[in-house]
């Protein structure tokens, strides 16, 4: 198996059927070569049956740690390298092609990739700049949908699940640091990306994070069950 496609999922049925119609897509080029892997967390919809219905492999972490729930993908992955992708996002088609690139190039540790939203309003574009010196200025790392070898993931222990939220942008700077050491660079692939949805920002409004600063790095230090319930593994879907 050459790839292995984690995807958390708790309710997604909104959401569930085009991520995995588009790694669908993306996996035209690799005919029984990709794997997609749903890590089932408490639902109560029919994210199980979408599941199933695109042939998915299932597994089930109940924990509010998203950490636990994509490393229990990745424990059950069979493929050489690892992508991970949220439900409410859809991968360009080109996906899997731009990362075997970057990959058999030889001087990538794996990367991530440019994120669209799925709308725009003043609100969400200002949440962006704040994010933005967190990830592209202080650690010069993008996400959204992390790639690498499985020996790599694995060597960095996969995502820190003392972690309740704010494990992505962790395992992308440690990721990179374990890059750095090989002599391999954390890269961002330009010319794939992902769409993702602006669900957070219906739910809580445009400007929730941008008239909560503190949240921001409440969430990133990943440390508050209680804040992470609420942004999360509580919020409506």
């Amino acid at each position: 198996m050459k790839f292995s496609v984690l995807v958390p999922a708790h309710n997604e049925e909104a959401y569930l059927g085009a991520c995995l119609s588009a790694i669908e897509t993306a996996a035209r080029p690799y005919q029984g070569q990709v794997e997609t892997i749903v890590a089932l967390n408490r639902c109560n919809d029919r994210t199980e049956e979408i599941a199933r219905t695109h042939g998915a492999v299932i597994v089930r972490e109940d924990a509010r740690n998203l950490a636990r729930i994509r490393n229990a993908a990745a424990r059950a992955a069979f493929g050489e390298i690892l992508v991970t992708i949220d439900a409410d996002s859809t991968m360009s088609a080109n996906m899997l092609s731009e990362i075997d690139r970057a990959l058999a190039g030889g001087d990538a540790i794996g990367g991530g990739v440019p994120i669209i939203p799925e709308r725009l309003s003043l609100g969400i574009a200002l949440t962006w700049l704040m994010l933005a010196p967190y990830a592209l200025i202080r650690y010069r790392v993008s996400g959204g949908l992390f790639w690498s070898y499985r020996k790599d993931f694995e060597a960095i222990g996969g995502f820190d699940e003392s972690m309740v939220s704010g494990e992505d942008l962790d395992f992308a700077v440690r990721l990179k640091a374990y890059g750095k050491r090989c002599g391999k660079s954390f890269k961002t692939l330009w010319r794939a990306s992902i769409r993702t949805s602006a669900r957070k920002f219906d739910a809580l409004g445009d400007w929730h994070l941008v008239l909560r600063p503190g949240l921001i790095r409440t969430i990133l230090r990943g440390k508050d069950q209680r804040a992470a319930d609420a942004y999360y593994y509580d919020l409506e879907r």
